[in-house]
């Protein structure tokens, strides 16, 4: 059998039907206010993301930038070891050359 409102209406009882009365009137002056309230809090919330958005965008740039140069001193490195046993056999040449 489908519920009939009269079930609700017993099962709820009297505080739960004035709960329900008072929802229903106070749902038009409640509801503006909630969305008074919490329009602000919501653009602050935003404009504290933008915020965070904006510092962590130039931490990361910065930290790029740092990784670009650590990137550039270890090739720099790589190739002057490469370097670096060409050299060492030129001057043992020379040395036992001389």
């Amino acid at each position: 059998m489908a519920p009939k409102i009269t079930d609700f209406v017993e099962d709820a009882g009297a505080p739960g039907i004035i709960a329900g009365i008072g929802a229903v009137i106070l749902a038009p002056v409640v509801i503006p206010v909630v969305a008074g309230v919490g329009k602000p809090i919501a653009k602050s919330l935003i404009k504290g993301g933008l915020v965070l958005y904006e510092k962590s965008k130039g931490a990361f740039a910065e930290l790029g930038e740092t990784w670009e140069d650590m990137v550039a001193e270890a090739r720099a490195e790589l190739a002057e070891s490469k370097q670096l046993p060409a050299v060492e056999a030129a001057d043992n040449i020379s040395d036992n050359g001389a």
